[in-house]
């Protein structure tokens, strides 16, 4: 997957795990949502890899969307734990 698949995954990724996670909302836009869903999904990929679940591979595989999504909903509940409450 090319770096544009990657910008657009992490987009994708990022608008549908703020979505799923309760909370306020943080700011950063349209660059934070995108750097929440491709950082989500690196962590998702290297995660599901090293218990052997599976990997990233393909743009239109839902095994991609799935840990992409979950490693996005992890570290949006890391971010908001570390944070604290305002």
């Amino acid at each position: 997957m090319g770096i544009l698949g990657w910008i657009l995954l992490g987009l994708c990724v990022g608008a549908i795990s703020r979505a799923l996670v309760p909370g306020r909302t943080e700011p950063g836009g349209c660059i934070g949502t995108t750097a929440v869903g491709i950082l989500g999904a690196l962590i998702g990929g290297f995660i599901a890899s090293a218990l052997d679940l599976g990997e990233i591979k393909h743009f239109f595989d839902l095994e991609t969307w799935l840990i992409a999504i979950g490693g996005s909903v992890l570290l949006l509940l890391l971010l908001r734990a570390i944070s604290g409450p305002r």
